[in-house]
């Protein structure tokens, strides 16, 4: 039987949040890895979760495929996990997201590997968000180069560094009051980084079926106002919850959109929450569900004090009352 060290798996985009923890799972599992950014010389963080050689990062840019075509030479696998939540210059929605992932899927299809490409739950064709048209356009795009590619759709992912939890345990750091888009009543099923990585290292061992589309959810459907309730308990600090209707939101949308960090809020981004997210009945009538991969999913509220303790007013040392 032949070692996983004689494959080699190309992960675009591997240096963000989703990809540290889908490069450490592969390394785990003793694949070798080719992990292909924009910036390599950022990626150097990567190299200690594997041994030594087991990782190494080039350059490649998903707008020019040529440089994709480069980086898949003599691949086996490619794991595509490029994805933008704001659009900022020549990076698209439908440049990175819709004809990157259609670069990546044919410079597979042209090598004979392997492919497995992360999407979102929120991918639809019809959606009122560009992000969300531009994903299912991605996944059009895979399917057509590659049609026994893996379709992989998280829901909204938490875990260390994302940009999810912690905006929001940050904004509840400096602000008396956080805002409710929609009055919070938006369905979202978060899931565990860990587990999406577990899910997408699966894919590349061959344990999913051709083709196929998985939808990827936490074991729990949370409202917006719940999830902002768990991280401020979680955080221990006590805030108001101000319900801020769609109308209004696009509206601020508008300025925020130019704003930094934790303030930054798109128009799309406002549209995107007027939709549910979360893992549809087919999905899991048909087993292409974390559940369908024999994963038990980590709950966020198990999970988020791991390392939201930092945003509490003393840290990890808060003082429990008796």
């Amino acid at each position: 039987m032949a070692s996983n060290l004689d494959t080699l798996v190309t992960v675009f985009g591997g240096s963000g949040f989703l990809g540290r923890s889908v490069v450490r799972a592969l390394a785990k599992r003793d694949y070798r890895i080719r992990v292909a950014v924009r910036r390599p010389e950022l990626a150097g963080h990567l190299q200690p979760l594997g041994k030594v050689g087991q990782i190494h990062a080039v350059q490649a840019n998903l707008r020019y495929p040529a440089s994709v075509e480069a980086a898949m030479r003599d691949s086996h696998a490619a794991v595509n996990l490029v994805g933008i939540l704001a659009e900022g210059g020549p990076q698209t929605f439908d440049a990175v997201q819709g004809l990157g992932a259609g670069a990546v899927a044919k410079a597979a299809g042209a090598v004979g590997a392997r492919m497995v490409h992360v999407s979102a739950i929120g991918a639809d064709e019809n959606s009122q968000s560009r992000y969300g048209r531009s994903k299912a356009a991605g996944e059009r795009a895979v399917l057509s180069a590659v049609p026994s590619a893996t379709i992989m759709r998280p829901s909204v992912v938490f875990g260390p560094e994302d940009q999810f939890t912690n905006r929001f345990a940050a904004l509840a750091r400096m602000s008396p009051a956080l805002p409710l888009i929609g009055g919070g009543a938006t369905r979202l099923q978060p899931v565990y980084v860990g587990d999406v990585a577990t899910a997408v290292a699966d894919a590349v061992d061959g344990k999913t079926k051709p083709g196929a589309t998985y939808e990827l959810g936490g074991p729990e459907v949370l409202t917006m106002r719940e999830i902002m309730e768990i991280i401020l308990a979680t955080i221990e600090r006590q805030r108001m919850l101000i319900s801020l209707p769609f109308g209004v939101a696009k509206f601020k949308a508008l300025f925020l959109q130019f704003a930094p960090g934790q303030l930054k809020l798109t128009p799309d981004q406002v549209a995107l929450l007027r939709s549910d997210n979360v893992v549809s009945d087919a999905a899991r009538t048909a087993g292409l569900t974390l559940e369908g991969l024999g994963i038990v999913a980590d709950s966020l509220e198990a999970i988020a004090p791991l390392y939201l303790w930092r945003f509490r007013a003393s840290g990890q040392f808060q003082r429990k009352s008796a």
